[in-house]
């Protein structure tokens, strides 16, 4: 099976799906990872933090093994400005290259605007007609996004994967991204990353679990 997940941000496939990501690759599952957005483009910030981030995504590459990975060069907290067909068409292109089965993306009600860009541009990639092969598509719940999205839609999970066996490579894939840590009540700190995963494991009756929304299913 192929599975594409995709992360407005580096850090964000490891707060939604670390456990997953871990699992699907232990079972012999291709597992690729498109990230949207840079921080070189961006104007923001210093030669030192960009270089420092770009180690943070080689190692993150290196920890999970993907089977392989897909940097584009949208400037992060300004998805605003791309065109809209250019950003489809350069996904597009990469969603018809890996053939996914399984695409993860991040939540339509995510409260940065980029995980909103990012949702559109992927879910008008997976049109039946146009991409037979996509069989499954569902988001991702991202602690300090997902969690403050609007009220009027909240996050309602309908599917559950067992991350048991992988909390601890989820823990210690996070801490890669130690710049984005921080302590509690802080949303992304490891205690709550934790907590986070006991509540779904309750809801899942395992010990740990990552939580889903299923929007597309074809089986």
């Amino acid at each position: 099976m192929n599975v594409l997940i995709v992360s407005p941000h580096p850090d964000d496939e490891t707060l939604g799906a670390g456990g997953t990501i871990c699992r699907y690759i232990n079972e012999g599952h291709k597992v690729f990872w498109l990230n949207i957005t840079t921080m070189r483009n961006s104007g923001l910030f210093t030669e030192e933090v960009i270089q420092y981030r770009e180690k943070q995504i080689r190692d993150i590459d290196k920890f999970y093994g993907f089977e392989k990975k897909y940097q584009l060069d949208f400037p992060t907290t300004k998805l605003e400005e791309i065109n809209t067909s250019k950003a489809i068409e350069e996904i597009s292109k990469i969603i018809n290259e890996v053939k996914p089965e399984v695409i993860i993306l991040p939540d339509y009600n995510d409260a940065h605007s980029d995980h909103k860009y990012v949702f559109d541009w992927c879910y008008a990639c997976t049109k039946t007609f146009r991409y037979p092969y996509v069989k499954q598509v569902m988001t991702m719940e991202i602690l300090s996004e997902t969690d403050f999205g609007r009220p009027e839609n909240p996050y309602l999970p309908n599917y559950y994967v067992d991350i048991t066996d992988y909390m601890e490579n989820k823990l210690e894939a996070i801490k890669i991204y130690d710049t984005e840590l921080g302590e509690p009540p802080f949303p992304r700190s490891l205690k709550n990353i934790e907590a986070l995963a006991s509540l779904r494991g309750a809801t899942a009756g395992v010990m740990y679990a990552e939580a889903f929304k299923v929007l597309k299913c074809v089986y």
